[in-house]
Order: structure tokens, then sequence, then C-alpha cells
């Protein structure tokens, strides 16, 4: 598929893609016979899961670094896993953070009503 038609599936534009090519987040696409980038599905597949890293707050850098692991090959599936758990932890304890600012915002829209 095209870089349109990924953009488009995948959610995120052109412009992105073509940067995530350049730094290394998605291996090099494939080519048609012009010359164009041909996503596949396993392409689409790898972009939503930098998707979310990235939702979650995962750094560019880190995420480079799990592409870099990934294209070496299976002997890093443990630093790989690693680097997941760690950016686990630090999404829970965002969660965690979030649900107690989310209890003040509560408390305080209660307040309110409470005057009305």
């Amino acid at each position: 598929m095209t870089i349109q038609e990924a953009a488009q599936r995948s959610g995120l534009s052109a412009h992105t893609l073509r940067y995530y090519e350049r730094i290394g987040l998605i291996h090099s696409v494939g080519r048609d016979h012009s010359g164009h980038r041909d996503y596949a599905e396993q392409d689409l597949q790898w972009l939503e899961f930098l998707t979310k890293l990235r939702t979650t707050g995962m750094s560019i850098a880190d995420m480079c670094r799990y592409a870099e692991l990934r294209r070496m090959g299976e002997h890093t599936a443990d630093e790989r896993r690693e680097l997941l758990e760690l950016h686990r932890e630090g999404v829970r304890s965002r969660i965690a953070e979030l649900t107690q600012d989310l209890k003040v915002l509560d408390d305080k829209i209660d307040r309110y009503k409470e005057l009305a």
C-alpha cells in the first residue's frame, strides 16, 4: 500500500512515517516498481505497536533502542522484554498519578455541586 494509504490506516501522517523511517523506527519499507514506498500489513502492525508505545509515553530514543534490538534478532528478546517491563512500570506509575489527580477533580466538582 502507498504511504498515503498507510498513513490513513495507521492514523499517522505521511510526514511521521517518513520521519520514523529516517530515524530507524521503521525498517526499510519495500518499494514498488516505480520506487515508491510499498507498505505491507506487517508494517502496519509494527506501526500500531509503535503508536501504543508513543501514546503511553515511551521516548523516541527508547523506541529506537527497542526497534534496533528487534532488528538484531531473537537473542535480544530478554533485553526487549526488560525495556518493555521498565516502560510498563512507568505507565502504571503515571496511571496511579492520574487516578489521584482525577480524584481531586471529582472532589472539587462534588463540592461545587453541593453549593448549587
